[in-house]
Parts: structure tokens; C-alpha cells; sequence
């Protein structure tokens, strides 16, 4: 990987530890910011931030959505049939 890859890697990475609540709570605050355009360095900045909070929530929705499906998926297959009993002589008989 060359500089950039690591750096946009890092950044990832520490979002990534950043829990999706916290965004959250951020997002009305930085989608004000973003409406009211600036071009401003600050505005450029607020734009970039949404965006992060936009893709993790977008990442969750999608995590989320995957592992349901994959539950119901695995909860309406059929059970597996239990393995035939050995059909080996038995030394046991029965008696009436």
C-alpha cells in the first residue's frame, strides 16, 4: 500500500472504534452545517464529517440487514436428520 492507502487505512480504522450512537447524536448538527453553504474551509470540513457519519450508518444498515438475513436463512432450513443407528448386531435382546 502506498501513503494515501495507509492514511485513508488509519482513518477507517479509527472510525470504525467510533460506536454508531455517538455519530448519530452529530448528524442533525453537521447536516445544518452542510446546508447552509459556505465554501468556507469549516463548511468543507462539516461536508466531509456528514459524509463519515452517512457511511457508518449506511455500514450498520448493511451489516445488520446481512446478519438478520443470514438468521432467518439458517432458522428455515430444515433441521438435520438424525445419523442412523448403527446397524450392528446388538448383544442385547428383548424380552417380553
Amino acid at each position: 500500500m502506498n501513503s494515501l492507502e495507509n492514511s485513508l487505512n488509519n482513518i477507517a480504522e479509527k472510525i470504525l472504534h467510533i460506536d454508531e450512537a455517538s455519530l448519530t447524536s452529530l448528524w442533525d448538527k453537521y447536516k445544518n452545517k452542510v446546508e447552509k453553504f459556505s465554501g468556507s474551509a469549516e463548511w468543507e470540513k462539516a461536508v466531509i464529517i456528514f459524509s463519515i457519519i452517512n457511511a457508518v450508518r449506511t455500514k450498520n444498515a448493511i451489516l445488520n440487514e446481512s446478519i438478520l438475513k443470514n438468521n432467518s436463512v439458517r432458522k428455515t432450513k430444515s433441521p438435520e436428520k438424525p445419523k442412523e443407528i448403527s446397524k450392528a448386531k446388538h448383544y442385547l435382546k428383548l424380552v417380553k
